[in-house]
């Protein structure tokens, strides 16, 4: 016979009722009596009633998570983030990608959200002119995108651009370089508009190239325009590009961290792993996607609150191996 939520209460000396708590509800319990409960739910080989649990809460206890390319370093860390806070909390995340087809997303969120207790997206490439039909699709947290009227978890690129170009300034770089990533990224447009402001600040030249998809190609192809240009530092819209960048430099010749330098966005792992090792700007993932399930638990929890919540979380620039002095001219 299949184990039930009585076996479980009967080997931990708890009420039927307090069990179901720690397994459905585990905030409402304290820490020692949540563990107890689901040790004793695993050497029991207990597999609680989806169905059943679904129909008495109303709730799915399951979480839709949208990002536009999981094969980018960008994305995997939000994504174990998400799914690591969301299984803390008895929840279960189902993600779908859309592989950076922005026409697929809101169609796909529509499709998701019935199944789902509610929904966050990651970095939503959707126009503006239909932002509106994700926002409706309540409770949803978006990450990395401001959307009017919605829950918002935001990254400022001000403070970690501004570091990147007082970092260049300092070391002598008097004309810099932005590869530009997608023109319908709103990431890009944050970013751009960060790197103009403290260029300006410091009064030093900057020269835009782009837009380049998020893509180690793409910053291969931007190497023969930095090339062929003045530059002595380049800031890339992200470190993929700025990666693909530095392999085609060193096969002309050019020593990205003596005769150039270069500063990716992201700093992800792949940045303190590659030769030189890349100055990056590091953004928050990881906490951004714990903040997105706390937010979205919240609305869950306390579906009549009016005012959407709107996180802002602070980039910093990360220095390694790919920048240097400027060479003189």
């Amino acid at each position: 016979m299949p184990v039930t939520l009585a076996d479980v209460a009967q080997a931990t000396g708890l009420s039927a009722s307090t069990v179901s708590r720690a397994l459905s509800d585990p905030d409402k319990v304290n820490v020692h009596t949540r563990e107890r409960v689901r040790r004793a739910a695993r050497e029991l080989g207990y597999v609680p009633n989806q169905t059943a649990r679904s129909l008495i809460s109303g709730h799915h206890d399951i979480f839709g998570l949208i990002v536009p390319d999981i094969a980018n370093p960008f994305f995997p860390p939000i994504i174990k983030a998400i799914q690591a806070r969301a299984g803390l909390k008895g929840k279960t995340v189902i993600i779908t990608d859309v592989d950076e087809h922005p026409g697929d997303e809101v169609e796909r969120a529509q499709i998701l959200r019935k199944r789902v207790d509610g929904l966050i997206m990651v970095s939503p490439r959707t126009g503006d002119d239909r932002l509106h039909e994700l926002a409706r699709l309540k409770p949803i947290v978006f990450v990395n995108r401001r959307v009017p009227g919605a829950a918002n978890v935001l990254v400022d690129n001000d403070d970690g651009m501004i570091e990147a170009v007082e970092h260049l300034t300092a070391l002598g770089h008097r004309k810099l370089a932005y590869l530009s990533g997608p023109r319908r990224s709103w990431s890009n447009a944050q970013r751009r508009e960060a790197v103009v402001a403290a260029c300006q600040a410091q009064g030093v030249e900057l020269v835009e190239y782009g837009p380049f998809e998020p893509q180690v190609q793409a910053g291969v192809r931007a190497a023969d325009l930095v090339h062929a240009g003045d530059v002595t530092a380049v800031i890339a819209y992200d470190d993929l590009i700025a990666l693909g960048l530095m392999t085609r430099l060193a096969e002309r010749g050019v020593r990205v961290g003596q005769d150039l330098s270069v500063i990716g966005i992201d700093d992800s792992p792949m940045s303190g792993m590659a030769y030189p090792t890349l100055t990056s700007i590091h953004v928050p993932g990881t906490e951004a996607g714990v903040v997105a399930v706390d937010l979205l638990l919240d609305m869950i929890n306390n579906p009549g609150e009016e005012e959407p919540p709107v996180v802002q979380l602070e980039t910093r620039l990360v220095v390694r191996g790919s920048t240097t002095l400027a060479p003189s001219r």
